[in-house]
């Protein structure tokens, strides 16, 4: 699995491509700050909802500090998901490197 810093991230999007952003973490979390363009599935509902997600796409999966969202990615790829991301140090180390106006938690 890939793994991308922030700042990697960030210039990965600026230069076109369009990844899925997954968003594991849960509703109070994703009410307090979010990557603009993710979508939220807590983890615990991601069996669930898989069938939401494209198994194809390039999905960049994101959590507060990049642990939950490693597992998360972990799992996707024994779910036969093929281009799977984990955003290194979540949305804590994006409001430290990208964008220092994103409020922290």
């Amino acid at each position: 699995m890939r793994q991308f810093r922030p700042p990697e991230l960030a210039a990965h999007i600026q230069s076109g491509h369009t990844p899925v952003l997954l968003d594991v973490r849960e509703p109070w979390e994703w009410n307090l700050c979010r990557l603009p363009g993710a979508i939220l599935i807590p983890m615990r509902e991601l069996p669930a909802r898989l069938s939401e997600l494209n198994k194809d796409a390039e999905t960049v999966v994101i959590c507060h500090h990049g642990v939950r969202s490693y597992h998360a990615a972990r799992y996707l790829e024994t779910a036969g998901f093929v281009d799977v991301v984990n955003l290194a140090g979540g949305v804590a180390a994006w409001a430290d490197e990208v964008d220092p106006a994103m409020p922290r938690y």
